[in-house]
C-alpha cells in the first residue's frame, strides 16, 4: 500500500467563507439602508393629496420603494453574516486575473461629465452625439467617421422621439430655430 496522500482539492475549490462576512458587502448593506432611509424621508415631505382618480396619493410608491430598500439591506446583511457571498463572474469572455481598465472607466466618466456640462449650451443633438461617439471611442471602437454618423443619427432620433413621441422638449442649444 502506498503512503502517498492524494490532494483532493481542485482549482475550482475556494476557501470557506470567513465568519461574519465581508466588510465590503456590509458596505453595500449600509449604502442600501441609507438610500432607502433617504427615499423614505424625502417621500414623507411630499404632501399627502388624494383625489377621486388617485385615492393613494403620490407618497405611496416612494414609501414602498424606500421600505423595500431598507428590507433588502437587512436581508442582505443577514445573508452576509451567515457566510453568503457572490459567485465570481463565470463568463467565457471575462478574464478574472486582469485588473480594472481604469483608462476606459475614466474616459467614460469624462464623456458623461462633458455631456452634462454641454447639454444646455450646445443642445442635446450636439452633446448627445459627443456622448454616443465618446462612449464608442472609450469602449474601443476605432471607426471614427462611421461612429460619428451613427452618433448624430442617434442623437437626432432621440431628440425628435422625445419631442414628437413624448412631448418632452430637449434643449436645442446653438441649433435653436434650426431643429
Amino acid at each position: 500500500m502506498s503512503s502517498e496522500v492524494k490532494d483532493e482539492r481542485t482549482v475550482e475549490d475556494s476557501p470557506p467563507p470567513r465568519e461574519g462576512g465581508d466588510r465590503a458587502q456590509y458596505g453595500v448593506c449600509v449604502f442600501l439602508a441609507l438610500l432607502g432611509t433617504a427615499v423614505i424621508v424625502d417621500a414623507l415631505g411630499i404632501p399627502h393629496i388624494t383625489s377621486g382618480t388617485d385615492p393613494v396619493g403620490p407618497r405611496a410608491v416612494p414609501l414602498m420603494l424606500g421600505g423595500l430598500l431598507v428590507l433588502l439591506a437587512a436581508l442582505y446583511a443577514v445573508d452576509v453574516a451567515r457566510g453568503g457571498r457572490g459567485e465570481p463572474e463565470g463568463g467565457e469572455d471575462v478574464d478574472l486575473t486582469s485588473g480594472s481598465d481604469w483608462r476606459t472607466v475614466l474616459l467614460l466618466i469624462a464623456v458623461f461629465v462633458a455631456n452634462a456640462l454641454l447639454i444646455e449650451r450646445l443642445g442635446w443633438v450636439i452633446s448627445g452625439a459627443l456622448l454616443f461617439w465618446g462612449t464608442a471611442f472609450a469602449l474601443g471602437n476605432r471607426h471614427y467617421f462611421r461612429n460619428l454618423l451613427i452618433a448624430v443619427t442617434l442623437s437626432l432620433t432621440t431628440f425628435y422621439a422625445f419631442a414628437i413621441g413624448l412631448g418632452v422638449n430637449l434643449p436645442a442649444g446653438v441649433l435653436q430655430g434650426i431643429l
